[in-house]
């Protein structure tokens, strides 16, 4: 009987052992091998996201660099399309590991200044260090200012370039 455990005992173990050495690398980004975050929602899990706009601001602060909120639902198909453009573009996902602090929210923050033109979604926020919100950092739309579409993936990556140029101009 003892010794019948002791195999089953083995061959779990033995299972356990040739199947964690069997994973594939993944989720390597600039600063090393990373665990993938829940807190990426889908929006690029090799990144490390702020878990919450305090949190997000004390770091943009700390480190000198410009934070990107992104607003959108999880049963949004517009949320959910810009999401696959964006996690899948890897000049943006580079950008973003290297240079900015990140924050995707699900729910309104009680700060009014990040939705001067209404609360939709996708919504796509700068803000810099000085914890000033850029409303002049927008999109193509002049009735939905900070909303993005997976064809503006370029003009995203765009003012993202734009936001860390003002921060070395006028900070």
């Amino acid at each position: 009987m003892i010794r019948g455990l002791l195999s089953v005992l083995f061959v779990l173990v033995a299972v356990a052992v040739s199947s964690s050495l069997a994973k594939p690398e993944k989720n390597i980004a600039k600063r090393g091998k990373r665990i993938p975050q829940t807190l990426s929602r889908g929006w690029g899990d090799q990144l490390i996201w702020a878990q919450t706009y305090e949190e997000a601001l004390y770091w943009a602060r700390a480190q000198n660099k410009p934070l990107m909120v992104i607003f959108h639902l999880e049963d949004c198909p517009h949320s959910a399309s810009m999401k696959k453009a964006f996690a899948e573009d890897k000049d943006i996902q580079k950008v973003l590991d290297e240079d900015f602090i990140i924050l995707n929210l699900m729910y309104e923050t009680t700060d009014k200044h990040l939705s001067p033109d209404g609360q939709y979604v996708p919504r796509i926020i700068f803000v810099d260090p000085s914890m000033t919100v850029r409303a002049d950092i927008t999109g193509r739309y002049s009735n939905r200012m900070y909303a993005y579409e997976p064809s503006d993936i370029q003009l995203l990556l765009s003012n993202m370039q734009k936001a860390q140029k003002l921060l070395k101009t006028e900070l």
